[in-house]
């Protein structure tokens, strides 16, 4: 009887000890808040949101009552708030985005004029949204009552991360990169301009002397530029916080960096211990094709299929613009899915069907897909690396010149400009992506060692986006840079401190050399005398 007992009391005490070294329950959920910015950075954030929500959690997306692509979705629920501009003003907006396509190049002052007015109402937008959401206090206040365990946004505009910085609740970030080098600052992740292109400069990781003279440039006037760009947000969290603060002391207090890019795509650089790169990751969520849509590719028999579309933004273009592509479409064996809403010509190619909206990652996943047009987005860039399909690249704006540009230093396209394209230059461009085998061997190359990987980057983001939600944060981390100034960080204070220190050696040597001389000077002088 008491072998017994004392068994039963051994197993009893090793459950105990077993229940306690458990770290979560296997039912465990969390409660996830997402701040998304609307357009295409809305796709990967979706995409784990939704993914969160599937796997039991709680997931709740605040979202302004007026958007371009933001809106429900089946595992996660949505809280809306108002804005003070409507529909007929992001339609504006989105316009200015195909002016780009004008074939009339502008002056440069005129260029840079209408740019620069852009930007600015970019910005007056992305504001306004802001203090709509961050002024509302009957939502923040129903916001604190949710106990949220993390905030799921994109830094790109900070709104969502102001909102985790005033809830103290850890951030995590998703995001391709921001323009002005404000990532790096606000990780304390090295990036010296001698190797690590900058945005806008078309630059590679091997620069001559000159490019890197232009980036070296370019990299002292980034923080001027971030001042620019996140001056009106910086006033907008100062309000809210009721304390004087900037975007990159907010960013830095991010837990987790979700980084739409790996370098397949991306030139190597260094990473911090709380980046995790989760480029391609809405090449997992995949549909089958709708009955017309299937019908019309596996019509195109052996030719197989060409895929096109300008991204979410920009899905319309001057008429005189799209009768070139129409004309050299018309030209080819292949047939083409486009995404286009403008005005639709009489004389539609056979082989051409329009749609509204596209589904791109189905279509490039699909066997007959041969080439893909493109602006040159990230998201767009990984589905066509993921399913090894050969491009025809187009940038229009922000940092697609540099993605394209990426993709044609590893020759797995072409590259045009919107504003020089002609019928016969296109046709030549798919011409070579499609019956140049060179280019699909190097895409097929590329697209392995993408997606040669131990989880797929849709699983890894929700992943650690759950472990910051299940230790609310990720201190561990986080380096000690974030605590060091600008001195302290590039060791000044101690090279200074070993410069004086020199110096004082240098000199106590100089010293005592002169004293030795002097000395035996003397003993000389004093020997001729005797």
């Amino acid at each position: 009887m008491k072998l017994v007992a004392f068994l039963v009391c051994f197993m009893l005490a090793f459950a105990a000890v077993g229940a306690t070294i458990q770290p979560r329950e296997p039912g465990w959920s969390g409660s996830l808040l997402v701040v998304p910015m609307d357009g295409s950075h809305w796709t990967g954030v979706k995409a784990v949101a939704q993914e969160m929500g599937r796997r039991g959690h709680k997931v709740m997306v605040v979202i302004p009552e007026v958007s371009v692509l933001l809106g429900p979705g089946k595992y996660y629920t949505t809280r809306t708030f108002p804005v003070p501009y409507g529909k007929q003003q992001l339609d504006e907006l989105q316009a200015r985005n195909a002016e780009v396509m004008e074939s009339k190049q502008l002056p440069l002052l005129e260029k840079i004029s209408t740019r620069i007015s852009n930007m600015r109402k970019f910005v007056d937008l992305q504001r306004a949204t802001a203090e709509s959401l961050l002024l509302n206090q009957e939502l923040v206040d129903f916001l604190k009552k949710q106990n949220f365990d993390a905030v799921l946004t994109s830094p790109a505009v900070p709104t969502g991360a102001i909102l985790a910085y005033n809830l103290s609740l850890p951030a995590v970030y998703m995001l391709r990169g921001l323009p002005c080098g404000l990532d790096s600052t606000a990780t304390a992740c090295p990036s010296p301009p001698s190797y690590i292109p900058r945005f806008f400069t078309n630059n590679s990781d091997r620069m001559s002397f000159r490019q890197r003279v232009l980036n070296v440039l370019v990299s002292t006037v980034e923080p001027l530029l971030c001042r620019l760009i996140y001056w009106s947000m910086e006033g907008v969290a100062s309000r809210f916080l009721q304390r004087d603060v900037s975007v990159a002391e907010i960013l830095r207090s991010g837990a987790l960096w979700l980084l739409r890019y790996d370098f397949s795509l991306e030139f190597p650089k260094p990473l911090m211990p709380n980046m995790v790169l989760i480029g391609g990751i809405n090449c997992a969520i995949k549909n089958p094709l709708t009955k017309e849509v299937e019908e019309f590719v596996e019509g195109s028999g052996e030719h197989g299929i060409v895929v096109f579309s300008l991204g979410s933004l920009v899905s319309s273009m001057p008429k005189e613009k799209a009768a070139v592509f129409f004309k050299a479409f018309s030209m080819i064996p292949q047939r083409v899915l486009w995404r286009y809403t403008g005005e639709i010509p009489d004389n539609v190619p056979e082989n051409v069907k329009l749609m509204k909206w596209l589904p791109q990652n189905d279509l490039l996943g699909h066997p007959k897909a041969k080439a893909f047009i493109t602006h040159g987005g990230t998201h767009g860039i990984y589905e066509g690396i993921c399913h090894g399909v050969p491009m025809v690249m187009i940038p229009l704006f922000g940092d697609q010149a540099d993605n394209v540009h990426r993709m044609a230093t590893r020759g797995v396209g072409v590259v045009l400009s919107i504003h020089d394209i002609t019928a016969e230059t296109l046709h030549d461009a798919l011409n070579s992506v499609i019956n140049d085998g060179s280019y699909e061997q190097r895409m097929e190359k590329l697209s392995a060692i993408h997606n040669d990987r131990p989880m797929q980057p849709l699983d890894l983001a929700v992943y650690w986006t759950e472990f910051v939600m299940r230790h609310k944060g990720a201190d561990h981390l986080r380096p000690a840079a974030h605590d060091l100034n600008w001195f302290q960080y590039h060791s000044l204070d101690v090279i200074g401190f070993l410069l004086f220190i020199v110096l004082i050696v240098t000199l106590v040597t100089f010293k005592c050399c002169a004293l030795c001389w002097r000395r035996c000077c003397r003993k000389l002088q004093k020997r001729k005398k005797d």
